[in-house]
């Protein structure tokens, strides 16, 4: 077996069994949710889309289109059922809210059920990751000092669309949801794909002091779990990361991840009540606003803390300085 492929089988593996206990229960989703199956998604969602941008566009664009719908109907779980959690906690949030959110979870719920059926990720001879594992088993899997040199230049690719996205948004931000969210999501990327490589990535360090990066170095980054890299292993050609920018990288991320959360707490009650108490979206919004503790400039003071947030990250071109390059055995 290629190390292109093994990595896919790695959490194909699991999310297999995942899927089989799953399909034991009378509520195979909420096995699914709770045993955080989106992870093991996730991880093939990002092996697919990485590959299909280095060869086999097709095969893998296959793949990436049914592990990101089992992955978005679990994010779309996991968006209800954390806003349920919390007002749920919160004794000034109308309890038609905290209901509206939990109807919501129970839906998405419903609906991966459905899913999982339709898409026959359960109880099918010919189950959805036979399928996949016979799609890309065909791939043309590179040799591993190739594949390092495609990882390469796919980074540097993914790194000037991203730098291009943050440019186009001008001097401020104006949209959770559409800039905050998403320069989040193509940045999270940039983190997820080490892990899923299973070692293929690797830090270094140059020992040589950016005063710029210390603002980013703070302790719950450095000592993340989630900023360890996957043992070497049997990998021979490597790509090496200067741990410092990715680090940079990985506090962005997480700063960016709370402040969208603020911001999207205030969407979603607005989305409650609109629902509930039937009146238009921005009336819905004026009546959110309180419920949060916050007014109309107040969500625009969280997209300004976001640009602040970024603009200094890339005009330091933390991103560009990240990748030292290539280093074979």
């Amino acid at each position: 077996m290629t190390q292109g492929l093994g990595r896919f089988e790695y959490y194909l593996i699991q999310l297999d069994e995942l899927i089989l206990q799953s399909s034991k229960t009378d509520n195979p989703a909420l096995y699914l949710y709770k045993n955080d199956a989106r992870t093991k998604a996730f991880m093939l969602e990002g092996l697919s889309k990485l590959y299909a941008g280095l060869h086999n566009e097709k095969r893998f664009a296959y793949a990436k289109e049914y592990f990101k719908s089992l992955e978005d109907a679990l994010g779309d779980i996991d968006h209800y059922d954390a806003f349920a959690q919390e007002f749920l906690t919160d004794p000034e949030m109308l309890t038609t809210i905290r209901m509206y959110m939990e109807q919501k979870r129970d839906e998405k719920m419903l609906e991966l059920n459905i899913l999982l059926k339709k898409k026959r990720w359960i109880n099918s001879d010919r189950s959805r990751t036979k399928r996949i594992r016979k799609k890309i088993k065909k791939a043309d899997w590179m040799e591993p000092e190739k594949e390092a040199d495609a990882i390469n230049n796919f980074y540097k690719k993914a790194i000037k669309d991203i730098k291009e996205f943050y440019e186009k948004t001008g001097n401020e931000f104006t949209d959770i949801e559409l800039q905050v969210h998403e320069l989040r999501r193509k940045l999270r990327w940039l983190s997820i794909y080490p892990q899923a490589l299973q070692g293929k990535i690797q830090f270094v360090d140059n020992g040589v002091i950016d005063e710029a990066t210390t603002k980013y170095l703070t302790d719950n980054i450095v000592n993340s779990p989630y900023n360890i890299m996957p043992a070497i292993g049997n990998n021979k050609a490597i790509i090496e990361f200067e741990k410092k920018y990715f680090l940079a990288l990985s506090y962005v991320i997480y700063e960016l991840g709370k402040l969208k959360d603020d911001g999207l707490k205030v969407m979603a009650t607005a989305e409650a009540i609109a629902a509930t108490q039937f009146v238009d979206h921005e009336t819905a919004l004026q009546r959110a606003y309180p419920l949060n503790k916050i007014t109309k400039e107040g969500v625009k003071e969280i997209m300004a803390k976001a640009k602040d947030l970024s603009a200094p990250f890339f005009e330091e071109d933390n991103l560009g300085k990240m990748i030292k390059g290539l280093k074979s055995e």
